[in-house]
């Protein structure tokens, strides 16, 4: 038995099915856990979302971004983009169920002695806050508001967090944080402006895993989100950073957590960076 964390698939069901195949991940004995962005701007992204629901008693998978727009979209709230591939679980027969499903899924998650999430976790929160927060969203998600909630996701305030925050600020905060950021500015404010390499950020901001002190330090965390960095096992801030950008032409990467052990797949590109 096993337990493999695979980075962001977005729709790319082909890559999904090979790098399962290359594991030997079979579900009556293995488990697997996905970083989030399970669909979106990949070629099909109904059929990664019907595996994931069909195999669900041995996946464990958080929300990202993606997610929460295609949930978002589906309600009527957002938009379509034009390099979104969304429709086809809108239309599907079964794109409800799959919704609902998806709808009730953690931002966070924790065991085996690591943590996921799909962005990061801001450097004053613990894992046990992280989790409480990420329930706070799923209680909203999965409640008879769901709708108010989502149409009220969308922007890029407030940036700093206090514990006093409350209602949407609060959770807005909480879902930008754990599914959209990449970087804080040096005093600890969330900037959601730059998406590109890390070296190439202004000298005022930083990854928000360099921040010191984080208080979650003590336990591995897993993440997707952020192509442009790479794979990026960092020991010394117990980061594990799995996006390997399988959409853009990159590869799909497979953890294995008991020994952390890469397996990795190249991928056709789906996407065209710049």
């Amino acid at each position: 038995m096993a337990t493999y964390a695979i980075g962001d698939i977005q729709g790319c069901y082909s890559a999904f099915m090979a790098l399962l195949r290359d594991i030997d991940f079979s579900p009556s004995r293995d488990q697997l856990w996905l970083t989030g962005d399970l669909v979106n701007r990949g070629p099909d992204s109904l059929s990664v979302l019907r595996w994931v629901f069909r195999h669900q008693d041995v996946v464990t998978t958080v929300l990202g971004n993606h997610d929460l727009h295609l949930l978002a979209v589906a309600e009527g709230y957002g938009r379509i983009l034009p390099d979104d591939t969304l429709l086809d679980i809108l239309n599907a027969p079964d794109g409800k169920l799959l919704l609902d499903w998806l709808r009730c899924q953690p931002l966070c998650h924790a065991g085996e002695g690591y943590a996921m999430v799909h962005a990061g976790l801001l450097p004053e929160w613990s894992i046990t806050r992280a989790l409480q927060l990420s329930a706070e969203v799923e209680a909203e998600l999965t409640g008879p508001r769901y709708r108010p909630f989502l149409s009220k996701l969308y922007g890029n305030k407030p940036t700093r967090w206090e514990d006093t925050l409350h209602g949407i600020a609060r959770l807005r905060l909480v879902v930008n944080v754990m599914t959209r950021m990449r970087l804080l500015t040096r005093d600890g404010e969330l900037d959601l402006s730059f998406k590109g390499e890390l070296a190439e950020a202004p000298p005022h901001l930083m990854a928000w895993f360099d921040a010191p002190a984080r208080r979650h330090a003590d336990t591995p965390l897993i993440i997707g989100h952020w192509s442009a960095l790479g794979l990026r096992l960092d020991s010394a801030a117990n980061v594990l950073a799995i996006d390997t950008g399988c959409l853009w032409g990159g590869s799909l990467t497979a953890l294995r957590l008991e020994d952390r052990q890469v397996f990795q797949l190249p991928c056709q590109a789906f996407r065209k960076l710049g």
